[in-house]
């Protein structure tokens, strides 16, 4: 009887395990979807002078993103994918901000933000990273800037509507964009940030 009983619980402990561990919906999908990465221009800045800011701002970039980029040049380029600023945002780096847009911009772009470069995501070790990583409830807190200047989408599909995500290292939150977010909190926390840079490292090689 106790050896039923003891057989009954670890099944129980080993079912409640495997669910435990499976990714919410949609990213549960994911893994057998067809998944394209993007590398997005977080921002644009407007063709006139910018306004004085804080101290160590950078010229035509709101404070958030400057922020990020200011902590980056002073080591958290750790935590952030190399190649996934637009050129010349770090300071030393390039020109300066970008470029104010043409006149005619026939730039592709995904939800809005300017496609820097994207790649279809084949490896079946990084879709299951990408789907631990936002599917799991605990990755997420509300601890975010009020902002999305997302460098980084995420769309993946098995025939049907997309799903679309933005990512925002700069803003520190995600956002879904054709779907229901399934997390109550949107917030990256560190430990996410730093598992996603090194899922976007394998995506995006530096110099790619």
């Amino acid at each position: 009887m106790r050896s039923a009983l003891t057989l009954g619980v670890l099944v129980v402990a080993v079912t409640t395990v495997g669910c435990a561990k499976k990714p919410a919906a949609p990213f549960d999908t994911l893994v057998s979807s067809n998944v394209t990465a993007f590398r997005l221009q977080n921002y644009e800045p407007q063709p006139t002078a910018a306004a004085p800011g804080q101290p160590g701002a950078i010229p035509g970039l709101p404070p958030e993103i400057s922020q990020w980029v200011q902590q980056g040049a002073a080591g958290l380029q750790q935590l952030i994918p190399p190649g996934l600023l637009p050129p010349g945002l770090l300071p030393g780096t390039g020109q300066g901000a970008a470029a104010p847009a043409p006149v005619q911009d026939t730039t592709p772009r995904f939800h809005g933000f300017r496609i820097l470069g994207q790649t279809q995501v084949i490896d079946e070790g990084l879709k299951k990273d990408l789907a631990a990583i936002l599917g799991k409830e605990s990755n997420f807190d509300n601890a975010h800037a009020g902002c999305m200047y997302a460098e980084m989408g995420i769309s993946f599909s098995s025939g049907a509507q997309p799903y679309d995500v933005l990512i925002s290292f700069s803003c520190n939150q995600v956002n879904a964009r054709t779907f229901a977010w399934p997390h109550p909190a949107t917030g990256m926390k560190p430990g996410t940030v730093k598992d996603l840079s090194e899922v976007v490292q394998n995506l995006f090689p530096p110099g790619t």
